[in-house]
């Protein structure tokens, strides 16, 4: 705010003043809200709202800072209030004195916070002024308006608190499809820890810059085998670790350390140092296996995505061959039926072989066997 602007205290109708349209906080929490009133209506208003003169204008105040008390002292029933007045204040100068009222505090969401940051961007603000303005780190900044890249579903969840802050960063860095893939499974319960979905956004952003995580080429007999040694290796070492080392250090967690400490003498230092050494290895180990789930499960995602489109297509490709069918019988011309030259004869059926003609001739004699006609002759 410039020095040369005047600020005073009065005492100021309710009525005559306005809430700013561009305040940078949209969410009020009403139950928080409900007990700021009753709060006034005890004790009265403890701390003055801030208002700039607007000309012009039918209510000759606006506010700068305060809209969750100037709303609890209308709930309330209070008429007059007291207020800061800073006259000469520009909109620029009051939009920051409004952010500076609001950005520290808990009930301002992260969204709106990131919101408010954009505009003082967009006014040619550099994150570094910004940072220095309000307190914050320049990290803070940058990471706050990396947040607005996020599709509306997935910061309505940041917003209510189902996404934390720097989840919240890592999916934002996704595109949108991504965004809500990640965010689903993880208010849903995808993952044991808040670590493990930033390792899965991690491993989606890694699907999205690059065509394919495996190789494209199938691996070759020598690859092959070195991947089967390198994988026997890896199960051998973590085999004898929970074969040798997991029940050490659980027959070592049962002693007490007054037993520790005479158990092991004059090695209890070096078997300290061991330990320590152990657990940093350990952790950064737990770390790299976290990130290869998360990758892993990135391109099982990758995979069943593409799988599922290429059930579409065949559906689609199925459904346009079913339509074009009856298309092409349409088109097809009917084959011509032969047309009748002449009537054809009713069948009538053969006659029956007569006994004599009206010629008088006989009919063919029926042949007989040899033997049968033989004993007629006699």
């Amino acid at each position: 705010m410039a020095d040369n602007n005047k600020v005073e205290f009065i005492n100021i109708k309710v009525s005559e003043i306005a809430p700013n349209p561009e305040q940078p906080r949209k969410f009020f929490s009403e139950e928080a809200q409900e007990e700021l009133t009753n709060s006034i209506k005890e004790n009265g208003l403890l701390q003055p709202v801030v208002i700039r003169p607007v000309e012009g204008s039918k209510v000759p105040y606006m506010l700068i800072a305060g809209e969750r008390r100037w709303r609890s002292c209308q709930a309330s029933g209070l008429e007059v209030i007291p207020a800061k007045v800073v006259e000469g204040a520009t909109e620029e100068e009051a939009y920051v004195l409004s952010i500076a009222e609001n950005v520290n505090r808990a009930d301002m969401t992260i969204m709106e916070e990131a919101g408010a940051y954009a505009d003082l961007k967009a006014a040619g603000w550099t994150p570094a002024k910004i940072a220095k303005q309000f307190g914050k780190t320049e990290t803070h900044i940058t990471w706050r308006l990396g947040l607005l890249t996020l599709r509306p579903e997935v910061a309505e969840m940041v917003d209510q608190g189902q996404i934390k802050n720097n989840l919240a960063w890592h999916i934002a860095q996704l595109n949108p499809a991504n965004q809500m893939v990640a965010a689903m499974r993880y208010v849903r319960g995808d993952f044991d820890s808040e670590a493990e979905a930033q390792h899965f956004a991690n491993g989606l952003k890694m699907m999205e810059q690059q065509t394919s995580l495996t190789n494209e080429k199938a691996p070759t007999a020598e690859e092959q085998e070195k991947q089967k040694k390198a994988k026997a290796k890896a199960k051998d070492g973590l085999g004898k670790a929970e074969e040798v080392l997991i029940p050490l250090l659980e027959e070592l967690a049962e002693k007490k350390p007054e037993d520790l400490a005479v158990i092991l003498g004059d090695d209890l230092a070096r078997h300290l140092r061991v330990v320590g050494r152990l657990y940093a290895k350990v952790q950064m180990v737990r770390n790299l296996l976290s990130k290869a789930q998360g990758i892993q499960q990135a391109m099982a995602e990758e995979f069943n995505k593409a799988a599922v489109e290429v059930q579409q297509e065949a559906a689609a490709a199925k459904k346009a061959e079913a339509a074009a069918k009856p298309e092409a019988a349409k088109s097809e011309k009917p084959a011509a039926k032969p047309q009748p030259t002449a009537k054809r004869a009713e069948a009538k059926p053969a006659p029956m072989p007569a006994a004599r003609t009206a010629t008088g001739t006989k009919a063919p004699a029926r042949r007989t066997p040899a033997k049968k006609a033989e004993a007629a002759a006699k």
